[in-house]
This record gives structure tokens, C-alpha cells and sequence, in this order.
């Protein structure tokens, strides 16, 4: 097997494997309540913003500048709208969400939302899959590191795009599908990051505030007023509380 064909698929399995078992821990979720699912959508709200804060835009203002990093996260933000736009409104229709009945109405919002945070995932592992690449070609051991902790950092972010999917009755199997396949983009960009070698900085930049926009967005205009309407009163914000200090906890640990 040669080298770049291996570092391919160690891209593809670390993006997916990632993603995907953040979908396997919310399959594992029976009949949960609205309570318990509003801490769970507080909870990854607080590591999606952790996430975007203290790891994509420092790192994004690290690989190119800020005006530039601001240019990519209004791309993001824009390009969310138009998809946002373009989304059917037939999905309004969805029901079985079991024990949230009243919250069937809203199926469709808790689905766009989980949509919505799949794009950005998929878009924000390409860089990470950059990385991975153009860690191999400096060394193995580089890059072999950067595949296991990458592919660690995708777990909660798994977890936060299937939660609202799992809300607006999705079915588990499709779940685990869609999460898989949002790591899917990593596996793409490890092949590129080997074959090139060395990146332009600048791109990398444009990738990763493009990705930390759209997530962004998503999540204060998505997941965090959703999580305060499944259930009245104050545990979402703690669970957000909480997904905001491992978000930095995993952040400042890569």
C-alpha cells in the first residue's frame, strides 16, 4: 500500500470514527425526557462555541490574519442563510419524537438545526484533514498524533449534530449514517495535505473561519434557543456552563 493511499484512509477512518461515535453515544439514548434533552442541547452548544472560540479562529488568526479570518466567517455565516433558505419546509411534518410529543410541531426546526450543524462539520474537517495530511508528510509520528487527537475532538461534535436530529424524531440508524458521513470531508482533506505537502496558510485560514462562522451561527441561532424552549428553566444554561469548560478542556489539550 503506499504511503499516500495510507494516509488517505487513516484520514477517512479519523473523521468518521470521530463523528460517528458521537452519533453511537446518542443512539444509546432510550425515550429520553425534555429535561434531560435540553441539558444535552446546552450541553453541546457550550462545546461547539469552546470549539469555535478557542480552537478554530485562534488557530485560523494564527494561519492567516483576522481581516481575513472575519472575510471567511461571512462567507460561512452567508452561505448557512442560503442553505437555511433553500431547505424544504415539508420536513415541518416530522413526528415520533416519543415522549416529547408537544414538541412535534417543531420537528422541523430541531432537523434544520441538525442539518445545518453537519454542514459545518463536514466543512470544518476538511482543514482538519489538512492537517492531518500535511502532518504526515512533515512525520509519521506528527501526524499519527494529530489523526488520534483530531479524531477524539470530533466526538462531541458528533454528539452535538445528532442531538437535535434524535429531537426532531430522526431515525437512530440514519443518526449513526449522517454523522459517519460528516467526517467523510477529513479523509479528502488528508489526501491533500499529503500530496501537497505544505498547504497555502492562507487557505487554511479561509477554511477553518469559514467552518467557525457557520458553526457558530448555527449554534447561537439554532441550538441554544432550542434548548431553552424544550424545557423552561435554568438547566440548560448549566448544561452549557458545562459543555463550555470541556470544549476549553479539549481545546487547549490538542
Amino acid at each position: 500500500m503506499s504511503r499516500i493511499v495510507a494516509v488517505t484512509i487513516i484520514g477517512f477512518l479519523c473523521g468518521m470514527v470521530g463523528t460517528g461515535l458521537g452519533g453511537v453515544l446518542t443512539m444509546l439514548m432510550r425515550n429520553p425526557t425534555k429535561r434531560f434533552m435540553s441539558v444535552l442541547l446546552g450541553f453541546t452548544s457550550g462545546i461547539m462555541l469552546s470549539v469555535v472560540c478557542f480552537d478554530l479562529l485562534p488557530e485560523a488568526f494564527k494561519m492567516g490574519s483576522v481581516m481575513l479570518s472575519l472575510v471567511g466567517m461571512s462567507i460561512g455565516v452567508g452561505l448557512v442563510l442560503l442553505i437555511d433558505e433553500l431547505m424544504p419546509r415539508e420536513l415541518s411534518l416530522t413526528k415520533n419524537v416519543r415522549s416529547m410529543s408537544d414538541v412535534n410541531s417543531v420537528g422541523y426546526g430541531f432537523i434544520k438545526s441538525g442539518i445545518l450543524l453537519g454542514i459545518g462539520i463536514a466543512i470544518h474537517n476538511f482543514p482538519e484533514g489538512l492537517a492531518v495530511g500535511s502532518g504526515f508528510a512533515a512525520n509519521n509520528s506528527l501526524g499519527l498524533g494529530l489523526a488520534i487527537v483530531i479524531g477524539l475532538h470530533d466526538m462531541p461534535e458528533g454528539v452535538a449534530m445528532a442531538a437535535p436530529l434524535r429531537m426532531g424524531g430522526i431515525n437512530k440508524y440514519k443518526i449513526l449514517l449522517y454523522t459517519i458521513l460528516a467526517g467523510i470531508p477529513m479523509g479528502f482533506g488528508a489526501f491533500i495535505g499529503e500530496l501537497v505537502g505544505e498547504i497555502s496558510p492562507q487557505f487554511i485560514c479561509i477554511c477553518l473561519s469559514f467552518a467557525a462562522g457557520s458553526m457558530l451561527y448555527i449554534t447561537c441561532g439554532e441550538l441554544i434557543p432550542k434548548s431553552q424552549n424544550v424545557y423552561k428553566g435554568r438547566i440548560s444554561t448549566i448544561g452549557m456552563l458545562f459543555g463550555v469548560m470541556l470544549g476549553i478542556f479539549i481545546s487547549t489539550s490538542i
